[in-house]
């Protein structure tokens, strides 16, 4: 099967946040460690990827239950802002009780044809963030 490129291929709605200010009683704020807050929605492609690392890495992934996804974007200024302590939810299936139904962990954000015309995303779902 042919590799869908362009508009069509990013076919699902997601969310990015990142985790707010926390200001304890004393006044004293800590900042990264309070709550995640949505910053914006954008269409995007998600591919889950196949482990091409060794037999115990591969291993050690099912048994914690980690399923690695390529995340695929449009290149703008939004998405050029994203860093690996953000996290992305599924903007389609929501939020049960201000919690994502389905999150992933942002690992790694890259170019990956140096010409700025989409972000790609190494990201994991089922981890703790």
């Amino acid at each position: 099967m042919a590799k869908r490129s362009g508009a069509g291929a990013l076919n699902c709605r997601v969310t990015f946040q990142v985790r707010g200010d926390l200001t304890d009683p004393y006044g004293n704020t800590t900042p990264g460690a309070g709550p995640f807050a949505d910053v914006f929605t954008i269409s995007a492609r998600l591919a889950p990827m196949v482990p091409r690392l060794t037999v115990e890495a591969v291993t050690a992934a099912r048994l914690a239950a980690l399923q690695p996804y390529n995340l695929t974007v449009r290149s703008c200024a939004d998405t050029r802002a994203v860093t690996p302590a953000w996290r992305v939810y599924d903007a389609r299936k929501g939020m049960a009780d201000d919690v994502p139904i389905r999150f992933w962990n942002i690992k790694t954000v890259i170019n990956p044809d140096e010409r700025g015309r989409y972000i790609e995303m190494l990201c994991v779902e089922g981890e703790a963030s």
